[in-house]
């Protein structure tokens, strides 16, 4: 069996373990409060493990583009969520032909989107489910108001191969709280209209834990749970030994005491840090950052009593695991140092 030191670098690691024990934490949560769990694949984009979270007990998984969501139905996953605002002919024709095969349900918060939606979608005995999107505090899409939210739920109840799916939101971080409300009022509103809402779904990993059995949210789509980051160490979701992914990389220079040089720069570890001061931190050796980026260069200061030397090869944390996974080509499933799969990521890259 191959073993770490026989893999190039940079070269993306996924401690199974660690990867199964996330799994079994957030559905065992999950149950304890009622929730129904569907999980995003954008962490890991493998059907591997959305058939793994399946199993765990999770209710179908979530997809950002249609690209992903058919490399999943390929692979036998049948319950796909796709939160976006899917616009354009060719794209609803995939859509359409992707409702055909499995059980799927979409997004919208625009009049303007759910017009394709029902002129493609018009079969009322194969009706599609549409989630109304609402902005809670995010500021991203979704409508503003619980009256926009009933005026969108109405058009799709209207619409002949169409059926009002629910209330959907990704919420602000740290946010909850208001979100919660926000929902509230929208699904009271819902239903003094004589709409019934019996899906609510929310999304964001950290906020999952703190959601209760009080909750109006029946579902959740966390998506990095399953392998962790330093943004999710930081907002006290995991430690540092939770998290299941770490980039292989090796130091190619060590220009002074305080700064060596790893062969994983922007193009392995990305630049985007979600606020944090850097963008990674080594595995077993304290004190050892990543403060710097260019394309194949990752700068590394140390500080304490951590050492290095060039042709060191070392595991590196990043901030967002779900960007890096997107850079590569494929995943190297391990326990200790044996490699037990290497996998494709299957459904980088994938658009629509």
């Amino acid at each position: 069996m191959p073993t770490v030191h026989d893999l190039d670098t940079p070269s993306i690691l996924i401690d199974a373990a660690r990867a199964e024990a996330n799994i079994a934490r957030a559905q065992a949560h999950a149950h304890k409060n009622g929730l129904k769990l569907r999980p995003h694949i954008k962490t890991h984009k493998l059907p591997y493990w959305a058939n793994k979270q399946v199993a765990a007990g999770a209710v179908g998984i979530t997809c950002q583009k249609i690209g992903e969501a058919e490399v999943m139905a390929d692979a036998g996953l049948t319950d796909i969520f796709l939160p976006y605002n899917i616009l354009g002919r060719a794209k609803l024709e995939r859509l359409l032909a992707l409702h055909r095969r499995v059980t799927l349900s979409v997004t919208a918060d625009s009049r303007e989107t759910l017009e394709g939606l029902a002129a493609i979608f018009t079969d009322a005995g194969h009706r599609l489910p549409v989630l109304v999107e609402c902005d809670t505090g995010m500021g991203r899409c979704g409508v503003q108001t619980a009256d926009e939210a009933v005026a969108l739920a109405r058009q799709i109840d209207k619409a002949g191969g169409l059926a009002f799916g629910g209330l959907m939101t990704y919420p602000a971080a740290g946010r909850a709280a208001e979100a919660e409300a926000w929902l509230a009022d929208a699904k009271q509103a819902l239903a003094a209209s004589g709409l019934a809402c019996e899906r609510i779904s929310s999304g964001g990993t950290p906020d999952m834990w703190r959601s209760s059995e009080a909750s109006v949210v029946t579902e959740y789509r966390p998506g990095t749970y399953i392998y962790l980051d330093r943004y999710q160490v930081a907002k006290g979701v995991g430690t540092l030994d939770d998290c299941a992914l770490t980039v292989l990389s090796t130091v190619v220079s060590h220009p002074t005491a305080t700064r060596a040089i790893l062969d994983a720069g922007s193009k392995a570890l990305s630049s985007d840090t979600l606020g944090l001061a850097d963008f990674g931190e080594l595995l077993g050796i304290s004190g050892a950052r990543v403060t710097g980026l260019s394309e194949e260069h990752g700068t590394l200061t140390l500080s304490g009593d951590g050492k290095l030397r060039i042709g060191e090869r070392v595991r590196v944390v990043p901030d967002h695991c779900c960007v890096v996974t997107n850079l590569f080509d494929q995943v190297h499933l391990i326990s200790g140092e044996k490699v037990l799969e290497t996998l494709p990521v299957a459904a980088r890259g994938r658009t629509g």
